[in-house]
C-alpha cells in the first residue's frame, strides 16, 4: 500500500472555498497513492471555534463533494480527514470519512472524545457514541481522530472490531509535539496496527501553532515515515500489508489477554 499524507495548513485568512482549492491542487501530487490522508478539519479550521455553526456542512456538502472528485481522479482511497458536520437535527460533529476510488462514503467516525482542554470543541461539537471498521481492497480499517489518541481502551474496542489499519486525522499543537510521537508509536504497538495519522500544521486563529509531523508507525515500532513539522506538503509512505499479520503471529500479545472484557467485580 502506498500512502500519502497530505500536510495541510488552515491560515486564519484563507476562506474555507479558498483552502479547499488550493488543498485540491496539492492533493493532485499523490498521484500513483493508494491511500490519500489529510488531516483533522483542515477546510473549516480547527481553531475557528467562532465560525463552525457557519462552516458546519453536510455529508453531501462541498468538501466531500471535492473530495469525492479527488479520489475518482486519483483513482484512490481518500481520507478526508475531518470536517464539521450538521446533522439532521441540527447538531455539530467533528466528523472523519474515508471515501472509495469511485467516490463513495465508505465509513465515518464521530469523534467521541472531544477536546476542552485551552479548546471549545467539546462546548459546541457533539460526541459520536459510535464505532465501526470496514473491509477495503487495502485490509480493514478503523479511524480515530487526535485526542482519541489518548484513551487506549477506544483502540483496543476497534482492534476487538477487527481493524488492522487505524487512520488518525489531528489537529495536534506543537507545545505537545512530544506526546503526539509517543502516542502515535504507543497505539501502535500496544494495539498491534498498521497507524496512518496526519496532522495539521502551520498557525492557526489564535496564533497556536500546530504540529506537524504526521506519521506512519508499524505494529513493531517503527516508523515508515514522518512528515516535516514546519511545512505543507505530501509525505508518500510504502506499506507492507501483510506487516500486522506478521506481528500478530510472532508476538502474539493480544491473544495473550487475560481478560477481553473488564474482569469480575469491575
Amino acid at each position: 500500500m502506498r500512502i500519502a499524507l497530505v500536510q495541510v495548513a488552515s491560515p486564519a485568512g484563507e476562506s474555507p472555498a479558498d483552502r479547499r482549492g488550493r488543498v485540491g491542487e496539492l492533493v493532485a501530487g499523490a498521484s500513483g497513492a493508494d491511500l490519500v490522508v489529510l488531516p483533522e478539519l483542515w477546510a473549516a479550521g480547527y481553531f475557528e471555534f467562532d465560525s463552525y455553526a457557519e462552516r458546519a456542512e453536510p455529508l453531501d456538502g462541498p468538501t466531500v463533494a471535492d473530495g469525492r472528485r479527488w479520489a475518482k481522479a486519483l483513482g484512490a482511497h481518500v481520507h478526508l480527514g475531518s470536517v464539521v458536520e450538521r446533522g439532521e437535527r441540527g447538531q455539530l460533529h467533528n466528523t472523519a470519512l474515508l471515501l472509495d476510488p469511485a467516490g463513495e462514503i465508505v465509513h465515518t467516525y464521530r469523534k467521541v472524545h472531544v477536546f476542552g482542554y485551552a479548546s471549545r470543541e467539546a462546548e459546541l461539537l457533539t460526541p459520536g457514541n459510535e464505532l465501526d471498521v470496514v473491509d477495503t481492497a487495502l485490509g480493514t480499517f478503523g479511524a480515530t481522530t487526535c485526542y482519541d489518541l489518548r484513551f487506549p481502551e477506544l483502540w483496543r474496542a476497534l482492534v476487538d472490531r477487527g481493524a488492522r489499519s487505524v487512520v488518525v486525522p489531528a489537529a495536534w499543537p506543537s507545545v505537545r509535539r512530544d506526546h503526539w510521537r509517543l502516542f502515535t508509536s504507543t497505539r501502535a504497538v500496544e494495539q498491534q496496527v498498521l497507524l496512518i495519522a496526519c496532522n495539521a500544521v502551520g498557525e492557526q486563529r489564535g496564533g497556536v501553532a500546530l504540529a506537524g509531523a504526521s506519521r506512519v508507525v508499524d505494529p513493531w515500532g517503527t516508523v515508515l515515515a514522518e512528515a516535516p513539522e514546519d511545512a505543507e506538503g505530501i509525505t508518500f509512505c510504502d506499506a507492507d500489508l501483510d506487516v500486522v499479520t506478521q506481528a500478530r503471529a510472532e508476538f502474539p500479545v493480544l491473544a495473550d489477554r487475560r481478560w477481553a472484557m473488564p474482569p469480575p467485580g469491575g
